[in-house]
């Protein structure tokens, strides 16, 4: 009996965060093995939970939660977010223009599913949230990179981005605070991009889901005040600052000049509806998580976890011999790269699975963020600090084997 041949839109479509190196640590699990796991960045799997009013409101409300909803979100959330939008000062921002959907993921697939015909190109960043790169190849557009290096802070240099505008070019997506990096884009770099997005009349996606996860004093400047009347649509949600990833809520806000945005507005609206509605159920959670204090500042401020965390991980690359590292100043995630003077040849799969096999540390290489030739990996701020600093005692064992095989097989090779 012949075998189903999965879709060739698969072909090109990778997801490293969930892929082979975790179905390896699952196997290891399986046979004993404590694994300490940083490749996801899912606050509840580490001890956060969400704040207990955002769980209040949904129990308040489940009497109301057994209907479908309205294809975009209820409207006490919608407008919840589009006063949050307004505040930030983005332009033509009422609940119209508020899509709610079952996390920022599908929302992305929504958004570019509305915009791309078949060949049509966005720029991402590189390194870049994998998501954004499948659901451009998914809905038959092409991706091209902008490349966001550790020598120039992770920072994008927008005249590379002009020069690789085409005819072709539809969109170009931000994501700050940064996945994978933790760069937070300052506004001269903000106000630079929305200017070449309105010169070549492009789409500004701009992820923004890590708004409010921010270190030692840096600030969070949201693209669409600095986009004025450029079309803008912005993401964010519950999962990441409001510690609620398993509510799978998430939103984006559509600003900008309305007559230019009114058909792609109304395209949104369609596939919304096809999809009949978001999880009602969580949505309850909008309005108080928006309206209420924060509570995400007592973990990032100096004594807080997040910000330990954080500490521990600079501590550990200040002291290895190998690593070297951008300061993330937001979002949940580090990015170190081994130095090139120190291990000439590297590959970063090579060197996440012997990390995982030889020391139970399950971490994310680079080129899974679409980086060629990475000497990167990423791992997660969500950890216990204490766990973290142990981390960065197995990946030096790790990485001094690597250096010592290197140099043996160099002396060999002299002989």
């Amino acid at each position: 009996m012949a075998s189903i041949t999965p879709s060739a839109h698969l072909a090109d479509v990778r997801y490293e965060i969930r892929g082979a190196l975790t179905r390896r640590a699952r196997e290891l699990e399986a046979a004993g093995l404590d694994i300490i796991k940083l490749n996801i960045g899912n606050p509840g799997r580490y001890g956060f939970e969400a704040p207990a009013h955002l769980r209040e409101a949904i129990a308040s409300h489940l009497h109301e939660s057994e209907a479908y909803g309205h294809e975009q979100g209820l409207e006490v959330a919608r407008e919840a977010i589009a006063a949050q939008q307004r505040a930030r000062g983005a332009r033509g921002i009422e609940p119209e223009r508020i899509f709610i959907g079952n996390g920022v993921s599908e929302l992305i697939d929504i958004s570019l599913r509305a915009l791309l015909h078949p060949g049509d190109e966005v720029l991402l960043p590189s390194p870049d949230y994998p998501l954004w790169s499948a659901a451009t190849i998914l809905n038959g557009g092409q991706p091209r990179y902008y490349r966001c290096l550790a020598q120039h802070g992770h920072l994008p240099d927008p005249e590379e981005i002009e020069a690789l505008i085409t005819p072709r070019t539809r969109a170009l997506v931000l994501i700050n605070p940064n996945n994978p990096t933790g760069v937070v884009y300052p506004r001269e770099l903000l106000q630079r991009l929305a200017a070449i997005a309105a010169r070549h009349r492009l789409l500004l996606l701009a992820d923004e889901i890590y708004d409010e996860i921010l270190y030692d004093g840096e600030t969070f400047q949201p693209l669409a005040e600095v986009a004025g009347d450029v079309p803008c649509l912005s993401f964010g949600g519950l999962s990441k600052v409001h510690r609620a990833c398993g509510y799978r809520v998430g939103w984006m806000s559509l600003s900008g000049d309305p007559a230019r945005t009114t058909a792609y507005r109304d395209a949104l609206q369609l596939l919304a509806a096809l999809r009949l509605c978001a999880n009602v159920t969580a949505q309850w959670a909008v309005q108080p998580a928006l309206q209420s204090a924060a509570t995400i500042g007592a973990l990032t401020a100096p004594g807080g976890r997040l910000h330990e965390a954080r500490r521990a991980v600079l501590e550990g690359v200040a002291a290895s011999d190998y690593l070297e590292l951008v300061t993330p100043g937001g979002a949940l995630y580090a990015f170190p790269q081994v130095r090139a003077d120190r291990i000439v040849s590297f590959d970063d799969e090579s060197f996440a699975l012997r990390l995982l096999e030889e020391e139970s540390v399950l971490v994310v290489p680079g080129s899974s963020f679409n980086v060629p030739r990475s000497r990167h990996f990423r791992l997660t701020l969500l950890p216990p600090p204490v766990q973290l600093h142990e981390v960065f005692v197995r990946i030096e064992r790790v990485l001094a084997r690597m250096a010592r095989e290197q140099s043996d097989t160099a002396v060999v090779a002299v002989a």
